[in-house]
């Protein structure tokens, strides 16, 4: 991956006023790590000021970043959840493992406690906040008490949704020469439990959003029936609804009727009057 570059901020803040001007309405800012973008760069704005720059932009009503990593979180980007008000309450927060031990050996710079803290000031800063996280199961050394830490962790942080994926060997990593790796069908038992566990937790959060209503960005024909559209709330959950391709690009008013494990059912409110983001 190399050494970690920052595109100037004026460069990024001109294309975000040419994609206003294009229309667009949301804009998601990508990096291995956003936290640390601006470090070591003379004059340069910090993450959390390039992102209240761009929250007064006209024409840009969402404004959504990835991935961070929680060894970098800010207070003050924590913090920016409360204050600007186009920064959507979302974010994506990688842990990995629940367990100190193999924190450690991933020399991700953190601890459980750490994570869970950051948790806690993510939902104080800003409530209705939904976050997902990454996590590994399997990684070598790790034991039976490693894992249930990571249970521990994902039962206390109740994640919106969950990426977990099985440890893989690659090649010229230092991982890959450890003597103790995991068996895989211990993997696989592992990231089943763990997988039961996320999905029931994502179920209930979708749950209590029936009856509520969410303003909508509407992105196109839904994957699930062509005749239905599809678009996303402000914390990124999928909501699928009838309507006219028309709306496509436009934000909307949509009630939640109906919950799944995956997505949302709505139904069209109003085009124009989309809720406060609170």
């Amino acid at each position: 991956r190399g050494r970690e570059k920052s595109r100037p901020s004026l460069e990024i803040i001109e294309e975000v006023k040419h994609l206003a001007g294009m229309g667009v309405k949301e804009v998601c800012l990508l990096g291995q790590n956003v936290n640390g973008y601006g470090k070591g760069v003379p004059d340069e704005l910090d993450f959390p000021d390039l992102l209240e720059r761009l929250n007064g932009i006209d024409g840009i009503e969402r404004i959504r970043f990835t991935t961070s990593h929680p060894k970098d979180l800010s207070g003050k980007l924590m913090q920016a959840f409360s204050r600007l008000r186009k920064l959507c309450e979302y974010l994506h927060l990688p842990f990995q493992s629940g367990s100190d031990r193999i924190l450690k050996a991933m020399h991700r710079g953190y601890t459980k406690t750490a994570y869970l803290e950051k948790i806690d000031q993510l939902k104080e800063a800003r409530p209705s906040i939904a976050i997902t996280g990454d996590v590994i199961v399997g990684f070598p050394g790790e034991a039976e008490e490693d894992f249930e830490e990571t249970l521990d962790l994902v039962q206390k942080a109740r994640f919106d949704d969950l990426y977990s994926f099985k440890y893989s060997s690659r090649k010229e990593t230092r991982a890959a020469q450890f003597e103790d790796q995991v068996e895989g069908k211990v993997k696989q038992q592992r990231l089943s439990i763990l997988q039961a566990m996320q999905k029931e937790i994502t179920f209930q959060k979708n749950q209590a959003l029936e009856g509520r209503v969410e303003e909508i960005l509407v992105e196109g024909k839904s994957k699930q029936s062509s005749q239905d559209l599809t678009g996303r709330t402000r914390t990124n959950k999928i909501v699928n609804f009838k309507g006219n391709l028309s709306l496509v690009g436009k934000l909307i008013s949509v009630r939640i009727i109906k919950a799944y494990p995956h997505s949302l059912r709505g139904e069209i409110l109003s085009v124009q009057e989309a809720p406060s983001p609170g």
